[in-house]
């Protein structure tokens, strides 16, 4: 048997659209960063981007669990001396829903600039409604 090397010109990129409503926050993401990664494909192959583009919609419902809506908190520095900011969950959910879902998929992806490369295909919006329909987006149920 042959391994298959993948070339990322040759790959087939898919898009999807994932409803983050009700969607525990660290499962949701831990299942599109496998999708921008391209793990669930059989042509995954380590060091070439082989993922697809994710769209997140209802960015702004969804849930996270325990006491950490009111516990959790997200920090941010200037670079300059006393240049600390601290967001709690709460606050960012509010000014920055789309924010949640950023920082939580890319946490998850690798820390090099293939990571950031495959970062770039994620869309997330607020609301249920996003401007990508000319790519015809495939709708999947995650976890």
């Amino acid at each position: 048997m042959k391994t298959i090397m993948a070339k990322a010109e040759e790959t087939q990129r898919q898009w999807y659209v994932v409803d983050a409503a009700g969607k525990p926050l660290g499962r949701l993401a831990a299942a599109i960063a496998r999708i921008l990664m391209g793990k669930h494909k059989p042509t995954w192959t380590p060091g070439v981007d082989t993922g697809d583009f994710v769209i997140v919609v209802n960015a702004q419902k969804v849930a996270v669990t325990g006491s950490k809506e009111q516990k959790k908190v997200y920090y941010d520095h200037s670079g300059y001396q006393g240049g600390q900011r601290v967001t709690p969950l709460w606050v960012m959910r509010q000014r920055k829903p789309e924010e949640l879902i950023y920082r939580t998929v890319k946490g998850m992806l690798p820390k090099n600039s293939l990571g950031r490369k495959q970062f770039r295909h994620l869309k997330v919006y607020a609301g249920p409604e996003h401007p990508h329909q000319a790519q015809q987006p495939i709708k999947i149920e995650l976890p």
